[in-house]
């Protein structure tokens, strides 16, 4: 054993003297890739494992809840009393109707006079006039009678009755955005616990870069913002082409450090329903990855390194698997990196309360690269084609 160690270590040696050798570079290079992943999951994505600061009790204030609905009959007759009946004192709930055709107009207008904290408004349908969800959140912020800002969308539910409540606790005067959690109902498939993931996962992302100060992303689902930054801002003007960014690209633009904070307690969250099928889901993302191009140039140089590094360390680790003694070192490298990984994902997990993704999470963490740069290239040449709804 003392000598099979010994040739180990001599091989070794020799590879690392050898700079003609092109398995030295591949080492370096998957040494490299395993060094900047490290570094993401020890410095940044580790701390979506932090407990929470105890924070002073904020009193409550006026807020606005906004949702736009398109074709939404089934889920604002299912959702809309949720939001409507919070356990919260001085708040109103805006719907956009936006240029529906089934019964959301009508399911509206009854719900108006049971509840006195409602107000509809509409976009009308314009065949020479085609619009996103832009144009009705607009009008629906522009309609609101408060500074503070909730948005949620129609296919969505708070988890809890204190939802405003749990989310206003950050409605404090050096806070301009407040980011929350937005996810997907438990299902079965494989499909379903895929995109519980990947949106997990990107929770993650834009929770701890948040914590390190770098703010890039909110979602739709689930976000929170000063109405007077919207107006400041002129709103999506400077993406009003794009179908996408109402929520990430509207965050990249305006949000700062210091003044956006990410709320995660579980009563804050809210949850939708998953797509059924990999087009829709796939379609969806597509749409999604239209806003990343008008992204910081830093977020894009940060949110490209992450995935690259590691699909790289995944590739230069099977090449090098086939070499003795270089395998050791591989195995070595990798698992130390599946530990650390491991970590995240149970804190990602327990964070946002999330079942049945750990055990296939090592395949979700090897695929999903690929798959968003699929999506993210599909996204860029069929721009013109996606819609909101």
């Amino acid at each position: 054993m003392h000598r099979f160690s010994n040739f180990m270590f001599k091989d070794i040696v020799a590879l690392f003297t050898d700079y003609s050798n092109w398995k030295f570079w591949l080492v370096c290079s998957l040494i490299l890739a395993w060094t900047i992943q490290m570094c993401f999951y020890l410095i940044v994505f580790v701390r979506i494992g932090k407990k929470r600061k105890m924070r002073q009790y904020v009193e409550a204030m006026p807020i606005s809840v906004v949702i736009c609905a398109r074709n939404e009959a089934e889920n604002i007759s299912k959702n809309l009393p949720l939001i409507l009946e919070q356990e919260y004192p001085d708040f109103e709930v805006i719907v956009v109707n936006d240029a529906s055709n089934d019964d959301t107009a009508s399911i509206l207008a009854q719900m108006k006079q049971k509840y006195k904290n409602l107000y509809v408004t509409s976009v009308p349908f314009d065949k020479n006039f085609f619009h996103g969800k832009k144009l009705a959140l607009t009008v629906g912020i522009k309609a609101a009678k408060n500074e503070w800002l909730l948005l949620t969308d129609a296919d969505c539910v708070p988890t809890s009755k204190w939802w405003i409540k749990t989310m206003s606790q950050n409605f404090i005067p050096k806070n301009n955005f407040v980011l929350g959690y937005g996810g997907y109902f438990e299902e079965k498939g494989f499909l379903n616990k895929l995109i519980r993931y990947d949106s997990a996962f990107i929770a993650m992302q834009y929770f701890t870069y948040t914590d390190i100060g770098m703010p890039y992303m909110g979602v739709g689902r689930n976000i929170a913002y000063r109405k007077s930054i919207f107006t400041k801002s002129k709103g999506f003007t400077s993406h009003s082409r794009l179908m996408s960014g109402d929520d990430d690209l509207f965050v990249n633009e305006n949000a700062k450090k210091g003044s956006t904070v990410c709320e995660s307690l579980p009563d804050s969250f809210t949850m939708c329903k998953a797509k059924a099928s990999f087009n829709e889901w796939n379609r969806q993302k597509m749409r999604h990855y239209t806003a990343s191009e008008r992204y910081k140039t830093k977020h894009k140089f940060l949110l490209a390194l992450e995935p690259f590094s590691r699909s790289y360390f995944y590739l230069a680790s099977i090449i090098l698997s086939f070499f003795n003694p270089i395998y050791f070192l591989t195995i070595i490298l990798f698992l130390l990196r599946y530990f650390v990984f491991l970590y995240a994902v149970l804190k990602m997990a327990n964070k946002f309360k999330i079942k049945g993704i750990k055990l296939v999470s090592i395949l979700f963490d090897i695929v999903l690269p690929y798959i968003n740069l699929i999506q993210l290239i599909l996204g860029k040449i069929r721009k013109d084609k996606l819609s909101w709804k």
